[in-house]
């Protein structure tokens, strides 16, 4: 893999099919290690201006992109919430708010609208419109994979959260749809994965409403099948990172750790690594743990 595809020289030593040993750096896991220290700080008194402040002191302005770069820069030049994500962000509707807002459910299990709203607290940051929902659908889905016994409650609950008439509501139904007839074999996979590209032909690759899409149909198609929904999340071939963690996230709040196995987790060492203050790894228990004590804080 290193040989065929030498570009990703920073994490090819550890993260290649042949050499995992730990989970690389990754912002879809940046953010969440910082939310979880921002919600473990303030709590349901969390405000916008706390995230910029955290972004400032804790987050590289390199390993931020996109929509995040836009507001950083933004953030530096003392501008106000909402226009950090307004003024010269075009990216403003792209995936980043989504993969910022698992925390915001998993602090909140059980309570969609609770973790829709934090979320929204978050992603308004850097992102208006689509960008927003697609993060508070996220942060509704991990709420409620908690607490749910099938990914319909699943996907039924985190719909409400969705304004019905918006452009994300449409695209989940889309990918709901697929899912459906996926599952029922009415569709190959190659079939599902083709109708989601014809959908959304010429849509940038790490836009929100085709990721979405996507991760809707992985999780309606495959339900608690942790492996075959975030093979079908990767094969997409979109922001293949962000919607397989997202779908991971979910099935596996769903299936409880039990229910994903060993094949899925013993590589990774129980280590995440990051440029974050504290250290260069953390260890992905701990971070479970200070997780769970704040879900347990918050009901």
């Amino acid at each position: 893999m290193a040989e065929r595809w030498p570009w990703n020289r920073r994490s090819a030593p550890t993260s290649l099919v042949e050499n995992i040993a730990g989970m690389p750096e990754d912002d879809d896991l940046n953010f969440p290690i910082l939310a979880l220290d921002l919600l473990e700080q303030h709590g349901f008194e969390l405000t916008t201006d706390h995230v910029a402040e955290a972004w400032l002191a804790a987050l590289p302005a390199g390993r931020v992109f996109t929509a995040e770069r836009a507001a950083y820069r933004n953030i530096l030049d003392a501008r106000p919430v909402p226009e950090t994500a307004t003024h010269r962000n075009p990216f403003r509707e792209w995936i980043g708010a989504l993969i910022r807002a698992d925390v915001h459910g998993w602090a909140n299990p059980g309570d969609v609208r609770a973790a829709a709203h934090s979320a929204w607290i978050d992603a308004r940051l850097s992102h208006t419109r689509n960008g927003l929902y697609g993060a508070m659908w996220a942060a509704a889905l991990c709420a409620a994979s908690l607490v749910a016994d099938s990914m319909d409650a699943v996907l039924d609950a985190a719909d409400t959260v969705v304004p019905p008439a918006s452009r994300l509501a449409a695209a989940v139904r889309f990918g709901r749809e697929t899912g459906r007839a996926l599952a029922a074999g009415e569709l190959t996979t190659a079939g599902a994965l083709d109708a989601l590209h014809a959908e959304f032909a010429g849509m940038h690759w790490v836009h929100t409403l085709n990721n979405a899409a996507l991760t809707a149909c992985a999780l309606q198609a495959h339900g608690r099948d942790f492996g075959a929904a975030v093979a079908l999340a990767v094969a997409g071939g979109w922001d293949t990172d962000s919607v397989g963690a997202t779908v991971g996230s979910v099935v596996g709040g769903l299936v409880g750790a039990d229910g994903i196995g060993p094949a899925w987790t013993a590589p990774l060492n129980d280590r995440i690594a990051t440029s974050m203050p504290g250290g260069p790894q953390r260890s992905i228990r701990e971070l479970a743990e200070r997780t769970i004590a704040l879900a347990e804080g918050s009901s």
